[in-house]
């Protein structure tokens, strides 16, 4: 059981978006630069969280996107919910047909997992998620590029 891509990148995404649509709409273009994300995976990605109400478009010259709701009332299981992404510890997708068209032995321990994620996963606002991004870093405006860091080597001669 794991997160895929498409949540991981629909949380990622959301999170650039929150902390830059103070400065306007933000551009899928802009996002995909900063998080290295194909802008074709973005625009399917926010074609579901503006279908599912959690972000709205805005057209023409300087348009893009901005939230639909405030940052409080959008939890993490909202986003993944948005982008079709199944959380599912069970090996049978729910339908409790694992075994012999019957539930297996450990059915119910995963479907109580499940429920434990998603109750995990309600609790955590993207207003959580990006206040922690704010505490740890300088955001920059949605204009600005991330600074590349370069390592610098110094040459010591061990000539004596």
């Amino acid at each position: 059981m794991r997160l895929t891509t498409k949540g991981r990148f629909a949380v990622t995404a959301m999170i650039d978006l929150a902390l830059r649509q103070h400065d306007g709409p933000v551009t899928l273009a802009g996002i995909a630069e900063r998080q290295r994300i194909s802008l074709s995976y973005l625009e399917q990605l926010f074609g579901k969280l503006r279908r599912h109400q959690l972000v709205a478009s805005v057209r023409g010259p300087g348009g893009g996107y901005c939230l639909a709701k405030t940052m409080e009332a959008v939890s993490v299981a909202d986003i993944i919910r948005a982008v079709d992404e199944p959380l599912d510890a069970t090996m049978c997708g729910g339908r409790g047909n694992c075994h012999d068209e019957k539930p297996c032995m450990t059915h119910d321990l995963w479907m109580s997992l499940n429920a434990h994620m998603y109750d995990y996963l309600s609790s955590v606002t993207l207003g959580g998620l990006v206040g922690k991004q704010r505490e740890g870093h300088a955001v920059p405006s949605q204009n600005e590029r991330p600074l590349r860091r370069t390592r610098r080597i110094a040459l010591v001669s061990a000539a004596a």
